[in-house]
């Protein structure tokens, strides 16, 4: 309801419009099977008590599973402010319900019909809304299957995929610039944290690694060591070329522009949701966009836990993997 006020409200001006509210109800309905659930009843028997019991048409429109339909009214609908109006009045009543009986069951089954004139109301289909939030609590909560992760450079020669294994070496200069070694080799350019209050922002460098290491994709490290896929013009400028380094970048600087107000992720096990669904926005279009949000927040969490080891010690040792989709620091000149 939140999102079609400010619809209302921006009209035009409101570009997300359509997706903020397709997950708002996908929330929703999250939330009401959970009610479901620990009242010990399906949702799918809800629904489809609700389907029976008004003036409904159904009509099949999954294609891999014909349990999941698109319910749509055949009367003629009421307006969107009064449909919304009765969807938050049977929120509301919901609230109350400890236990399943005929009462609460009728409750139940009202939620369902209302929120399915809704969608009717906002021309939104019930089979997507389903799938995005199943695929949305997929990528955010389930830790993903690593068999199943994308690796994006397997079919490129050796000399165009990012490396399995590497240790870059950061060092500081008095001067406050920070310099990268690979191999013994200096790549990239000297950094400084060009700002007026020095934050540690020139080993950022940092969280393109952990990018690299644990989601398999950095244009700007591709960039670094020269390992773009040109064999492949079409990604070479598309997923390596110089917009995509800029995205890279801007992600990186927007989220540390964040961290720096929660100590740099210090103690924290997970990240905001919010964060994680701009940085899907972020990268939309390009081939990260397929790695779950679960591995996103792990690659920002453990880039960070180097980058904050990195800034206290004025440098160190960045151990990437990406057979185990790890990053490690170790001090300079620590043995093994």
């Amino acid at each position: 309801m939140a999102t079609a006020k400010k619809h209302v409200r921006e009209n035009e001006a409101y570009s997300g419009y359509q997706q903020a509210v397709e997950e708002e109800f996908g929330d929703t309905l999250w939330y009401f099977t959970a009610l479901c659930r620990r009242l010990g009843t399906g949702v799918d028997t809800v629904v489809s008590e609700a389907v029976h019991q008004d003036v409904h048409e159904k009509y099949i429109a999954a294609i891999d599973s014909p349990a999941i339909s698109y319910l749509s009214p055949v009367y003629e609908s009421l307006t969107l402010d009064e449909t919304l109006l009765n969807l938050g009045k049977a929120s509301a009543a919901l609230f109350g319900i400890e236990n399943l009986n005929e009462q609460t069951r009728g409750l139940l089954c009202a939620f369902s019909a209302w929120y399915l004139r809704a969608l009717r109301a906002m021309n939104l289909g019930f089979v997507k809304i389903v799938r995005m939030n199943i695929e949305k609590t997929h990528g955010r909560f389930l830790d993903p299957d690593v068999a199943n992760l994308p690796v994006f450079d397997n079919e490129f020669p050796n000399e165009e995929k990012l490396p399995h294994f590497f240790k870059i070496e950061i060092t500081d200069r008095k001067i406050g610039q920070c310099y990268l070694q690979w191999n013994g080799v200096f790549i990239g350019d000297p950094l400084t944290d060009n700002i007026l209050d020095p934050d540690g922002y020139r080993y950022h460098d940092v969280f393109h690694l952990a990018h690299a290491a644990i989601l398999h994709w950095s244009p700007t490290f591709r960039d670094l060591i020269k390992q773009k896929r040109k064999s492949n013009p079409t990604i070479d400028e598309a997923e390596d070329g110089g917009r995509a380094i800029v995205v890279e970048e801007g992600l990186t600087a927007w989220i540390f522009s964040r961290a720096k107000h929660l100590n740099y992720f210090e103690g924290q096990n997970s990240i905001s949701f919010d964060l994680l669904k701009v940085v899907k926005q972020f990268v939309q279009g390009y081939e990260v966009e397929n790695c779950p949000l679960k591995l996103w927040e792990e690659a920002i969490l453990k880039g960070y836990e180097v980058f904050r080891q990195v800034r206290k010690n004025n440098g160190g040792i960045v151990i990437g993997n990406r057979e185990a989709r790890t990053i490690k620091y170790k001090p300079m000149g620590e043995k093994g």
